[in-house]
């Protein structure tokens, strides 16, 4: 990209590798300047991942913060462990709740039970089926209506002579 200020090239990339004919670019970060390479963009923050922990790692937390008795202790241990008060919280309302072993479990939405999956199948089935009952109810009505006018055109006197007639058939 060539600017009002002179013809050097910008990459948008960070780490400055690309461009035309294999040569090599300098990094640019968000502001416009040149970075050394190998060197990140200090103004693109990555993106954060949630902290999970497992049930053994807060229940020996819980215990530890109950074994202090003395002022600054569970800060102490909260600063040293990266944890939040609402950490302590949270998990000491679980444990009275009785839900010690549901400390570990994931957040989020429960997986799918497969017969939720069958039970699904089954009732587009029945709906399918349901459907060619009533088409074949409605054929059958048909050819019953038919039947009746034919008797009815013909007549029933030709039509029992007509069923005379065949019978070697």
């Amino acid at each position: 990209m060539e600017s009002e200020f002179g013809s050097r090239r910008v990459s948008g990339s960070v780490g400055g590798v690309g461009g035309r004919g294999g040569e090599a670019e300098p990094a640019v970060n968000t502001a416009g300047r040149a970075l050394p390479p190998g060197v990140p963009d200090p103004e693109l923050v990555p993106r954060a991942k949630r902290r999970t922990f497992t049930a053994e790692y807060k229940a020996r937390i819980l215990a530890e913060a109950d074994r202090c008795t003395e002022p600054g202790q569970i800060g102490e241990l909260l600063r040293r462990e990266g944890l939040y008060s609402s950490h302590l919280d949270k998990w000491r309302k679980a444990r009275q709740r009785g839900a010690l072993a549901e400390l570990g479990q994931p957040r989020g939405r429960k997986p799918a039970d497969s017969r939720d999956a069958q039970i699904a199948t089954l009732e587009r089935k029945l709906e399918c089926s349901e459907r060619e009952l009533v088409k074949a109810r409605k054929v059958i009505e048909v050819q019953g209506k038919l039947s009746a006018l034919l008797e009815d055109v013909l007549g029933t006197d030709s039509a029992k002579d007509g069923a005379r007639e065949r019978p070697g058939r």
